[in-house]
């Protein structure tokens, strides 16, 4: 759709409500802005949507060991911290400003893109829908690391128009899904870039690997570029501190260059732990298991 054409009514009217909320956010100052929209999220979002359920059927499948209340806990904090991320993107530089300023870059795998920076050697950041994705890409971004990521255009093309503007101006470049943007996506990998990949979502052409030890399919992608460029795999997250506003964005061991499916697998382990540690933090909301 060009942007001359007008998006359909309901697209239109669920852009304009989103607009609303987040305007009135803005009136707040950064500190309450962040902690409101949370709110928002997770008292009027997550029923609407739908989202209470899938979090407990996901969680039903993945921890039938958790307590009532634990269950209670996480079905509230995961949109919690969903509205919260998207009330930092949309914070544009004081979002930006506080992550550069705290450089929260820290884990096993600093070094090892210390030294991919040095030699200019490619890295593939293998991430997750957990945290704040973009509080990842802002950290890197601040050390002066060339930092890109893949994305996918919301099906809303009305809400297009605001939110690939604001995640660009998080980090950049960004490569849209598709033929153009995986030929721009490749020649910058080549030339030594660094590319954000998400890997935590079902993926029906994926090969089926283990996800808290249920059968899941899992994209290959980042190990496959990992071994055809010769470039470094890493998991990189940012984990929400309890102030709710700060981050501490974790880079762990590099993974081991092998056969793609075991790469991927140890991915999934890894993130695993991680989100076992902080249960609402991953997007419980996604259709891992199928």
């Amino acid at each position: 759709m060009s942007q001359d054409e007008k998006p359909p009514l309901l697209d239109r009217i669920a852009n304009t409500a989103f607009l609303a909320v987040i305007g009135l956010a803005r009136l707040l100052p950064y500190e309450r802005r962040i902690p409101a929209t949370g709110w928002l999220f997770t008292h009027l979002l997550a029923p609407v949507a739908g989202w209470r359920r899938r979090i407990r059927d996901n969680l039903a499948l993945a921890r039938p060991d958790l307590s009532a209340e634990e269950l209670r806990e996480v079905v509230l904090a995961v949109p919690e911290n969903a509205g919260r991320s998207v009330a930092e993107i949309y914070s544009g530089d004081e979002f930006t400003t506080r992550i550069r300023k705290a450089d929260p870059l820290e884990g096993p795998g600093l070094a090892a893109l210390e030294a991919a920076f040095e030699s200019q050697r490619p890295v593939i950041i293998a991430c997750a829908h957990f945290g704040n994705y973009d509080a990842m890409r802002a950290a890197l971004a601040g050390r002066g690391w060339p930092v890109g990521a893949l994305y996918r255009p919301m099906n809303n093309e009305a809400f297009n128009r605001h939110y690939i503007p604001a995640i660009t101006a998080i980090a950049e470049p960004l490569f849209p899904r598709g033929r153009a943007g995986l030929a721009s996506m490749l020649r910058f990998l080549k030339g030594g870039g660094w590319l954000a990949l998400g890997f935590d979502q079902y993926d029906r052409h994926g090969t089926e690997l283990r996800f808290f030890d249920l059968p899941s399919k899992t994209v290959l992608t980042p190990a496959e570029l990992a071994l055809r460029y010769d470039a470094l795999l890493v998991p990189i997250h940012a984990i929400r501190l309890p102030d709710g506003l700060s981050f501490r964005v974790h880079v762990g061991e590099p993974v081991e260059h092998g056969e793609s499916a075991g790469m991927m697998q140890a991915l999934n382990d890894d993130l695993e732990m991680l989100v076992r540690r902080h249960m609402g933090q991953w997007f419980w909301v996604h259709r891992r298991w199928k």
